[in-house]
């Protein structure tokens, strides 16, 4: 099989070990994403403490898996490298994708609810994960506020992410694509990237499973926003050439 092609059999998927964690205090102090992730905001006593959650790090090849729907929940992943798409698969074999993580993200974190992913994490490329233990995570998130606090804060970031961009029935199609384009840019801008000219990392097909569309009004969406001069595409290659024209289509049809 291609390197990077998905297999059939669930037991070859599995994690690649790269490293043990680096000694505590530079694991995280000297990360470039930790505005992102769960270290922002702490001092050096608690950037050392955080870093020592970190188990070690993880690599996940293109096509891989991360974890499985039913698997035990044991730890949450901070993304370091690369991206990944989450999803539930249904009896037929459908997929629905549930969301896209890329780095300075937190994987994983729906198997809080009972202790059991509820479902698949897949690489979309090459990746690199920080695995974060379950039980070091709940300890520290007791003993230290400033670290609870941004767990609560990425948790309400993500929730308000999907409702934002999830919401069929209220938003036309249109509307969808171009929120999900915005927000797209932004978080790759945070990350230090471009966020006017890009590659996207999923098919059209997932962008349409994520926002509740079919791959044929996903590319009518592309071509529409092309012959309007908002964007340029070629394949993957995304470049927003009038941000505001998108950001005012949005806006005229969100929620109050």
């Amino acid at each position: 099989m291609p390197r990077g092609a998905p297999s059939n059999n669930a037991g070859t998927m599995h994690l690649i070990p790269i490293l043990p964690a680096e000694p505590a205090s530079p694991a995280c102090a000297a990360c470039s994403l930790r505005a992102l992730c769960l270290p922002l905001g702490l001092s050096d006593q608690e950037l050392a403490l955080a870093g020592s959650m970190v188990a070690q790090r993880q690599a996940v090849a293109r096509g891989d898996t991360l974890f499985r729907h039913h698997d035990p929940f044991r730890a949450v992943f901070a993304v370091r490298t690369g991206f990944f798409k989450t999803r539930t698969l249904g009896r037929a074999g459908q997929e629905w994708i549930t969301g896209f993580r890329m780095a300075g993200d937190l994987v994983g974190l729906e198997g809080l609810a009972d202790e059991h992913h509820v479902g698949d994490a897949v690489a979309l490329e090459d990746s690199q994960v920080c695995v974060i233990p379950y039980p070091p995570l709940m300890a520290l998130l007791r003993d230290m506020p400033a670290l609870q606090r941004q767990f609560h804060r990425l948790l309400g970031r993500e929730i308000a992410r999907d409702q934002t961009l999830r919401l069929p029935g209220r938003l036309r199609a249109d509307t969808r694509v171009a929120a999900f384009l915005l927000d797209l840019a932004e978080r790759l801008q945070s990350r230090g990237f471009s966020g006017s000219s890009f590659v996207l990392r999923m098919t059209r097909a997932e962008i349409g499973s994520y926002l509740g569309l079919t791959l044929e009004t996903v590319s009518r969406a592309f071509s529409a926003f092309q012959a309007r001069g908002w964007i340029e595409v070629k394949q993957r290659d995304v470049r927003l050439l009038d941000t505001p024209a998108l950001q005012q289509a949005v806006q005229a049809e969100m929620p109050c």
